[in-house]
């Protein structure tokens, strides 16, 4: 059975999945996921809903920050963040989002900024911690890295 709302522009919440989420751990060694619920956050150390993830500083977190923001028209507002986080030397901030590539974010704060890896195939996000059906859009994995000669 198909979930219509993994179709819907009203979907803003698309859970990792574990399988694919553990191969980016084995590299990355995450210690916070910077967007998360109780039910699916993907790290010991994370920030809810509640928690407001783009009021924290997350150049003060320590260790590798993993973040699949909510998909919404705010999505943007996750990948300047991103961009703009000053991160300690060696620290990395991966992070998985839709390939929409024609949008001004992708061209101003990820584009000659960050490595990407694009995706083959769509990826089949959890609902509720099960695998669903594939996602109705690409994706990307964006890796931001902290300058390795800084202090």
């Amino acid at each position: 059975m198909i979930n219509k709302a993994l179709f819907t522009s009203n979907k803003e919440d698309w859970e990792t999945p574990q399988d694919f989420y553990d191969r980016l751990n084995a590299k990355y060694k995450f210690q916070w996921d910077l967007a998360a619920s109780d039910g699916n956050a993907k790290c010991d150390h994370y920030f809810t809903r509640d928690d407001n993830s783009l009021e924290q500083d997350w150049g003060e977190l320590s260790g590798n920050l993993f973040l699949n923001p909510p998909y919404g028209r705010e999505l943007k507002l996750w990948v300047k963040k991103a961009s703009e986080t000053q991160l300690k030397r060696d620290q990395f901030l991966v992070m998985l989002i839709p390939s929409r590539t024609d949008t001004s974010y992708w061209h101003d704060y990820i584009f000659n900024h960050a490595e990407i890896d694009f995706l083959r195939g769509r990826l089949k996000f959890e609902v509720d911690g099960v695998g669903g059906d594939s996602a109705p859009f690409p994706s990307a994995v964006v890796v931001y890295k902290g300058d390795s000669d800084d202090d």
